[in-house]
Protein backbone atom coordinates (compact mmCIF):
# COMPACT_ATOMS: atom_id res chain seq x y z
CA UNK A 1 0.00 0.00 0.00
CA UNK A 2 1.29 3.49 -1.02
CA UNK A 3 1.04 6.22 1.52
CA UNK A 4 0.51 9.70 0.42
CA UNK A 5 1.83 12.49 2.76
CA UNK A 6 1.90 16.11 1.99
CA UNK A 7 5.61 17.39 2.16
CA UNK A 8 4.95 19.75 4.80
CA UNK A 9 3.35 17.07 7.17
CA UNK A 10 6.19 15.01 6.41
CA UNK A 11 9.02 17.86 7.53
CA UNK A 12 6.71 19.02 10.53
CA UNK A 13 7.09 15.82 11.83
CA UNK A 14 10.59 15.32 11.30
CA UNK A 15 11.00 18.45 12.92
CA UNK A 16 9.15 17.55 15.98
CA UNK A 17 11.34 13.83 16.04
CA UNK A 18 14.46 16.06 15.87
CA UNK A 19 13.10 18.21 18.68
CA UNK A 20 12.69 15.21 21.08
CA UNK A 21 15.97 13.34 20.49
CA UNK A 22 17.39 16.59 20.99
CA UNK A 23 19.34 16.67 17.21
CA UNK A 24 18.12 19.87 17.02
CA UNK A 25 17.54 23.05 19.99
CA UNK A 26 14.37 24.92 19.96
CA UNK A 27 16.19 28.35 18.24
CA UNK A 28 17.70 25.67 15.26
CA UNK A 29 13.72 24.53 14.91
CA UNK A 30 12.48 28.09 14.95
CA UNK A 31 15.25 29.19 12.48
CA UNK A 32 13.96 26.17 10.36
CA UNK A 33 10.32 26.66 10.23
CA UNK A 34 11.06 30.50 9.53
CA UNK A 35 13.15 29.55 6.94
CA UNK A 36 10.83 27.40 4.96
CA UNK A 37 8.36 29.73 5.40
CA UNK A 38 10.10 32.85 3.49
CA UNK A 39 11.00 30.21 1.29
CA UNK A 40 7.46 29.59 0.37
CA UNK A 41 6.84 32.69 -0.60
CA UNK A 42 9.84 33.10 -2.98
CA UNK A 43 10.42 32.54 -6.67
CA UNK A 44 12.13 29.25 -6.03
CA UNK A 45 9.36 27.50 -4.27
CA UNK A 46 7.64 26.17 -7.72
CA UNK A 47 11.46 24.88 -8.23
CA UNK A 48 11.54 23.38 -4.45
CA UNK A 49 8.42 21.60 -4.76
CA UNK A 50 9.15 20.09 -8.40
CA UNK A 51 12.24 19.09 -6.98
CA UNK A 52 10.81 17.30 -4.55
CA UNK A 53 8.12 15.99 -5.86
CA UNK A 54 10.24 14.08 -8.45
CA UNK A 55 12.60 13.01 -5.30
CA UNK A 56 9.19 11.21 -3.79
CA UNK A 57 8.14 9.56 -6.99
CA UNK A 58 11.70 7.59 -7.44
CA UNK A 59 11.56 6.13 -3.89
CA UNK A 60 9.01 3.83 -4.88
CA UNK A 61 11.24 2.78 -7.85
CA UNK A 62 14.52 2.63 -5.62
CA UNK A 63 14.92 -1.30 -4.48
Amino acid sequence: MLLTVSAATFFGVLLVVMLRLRAVGFGGALVAALFGFYLASTGVAPAVNEALANLFHSLPGLH
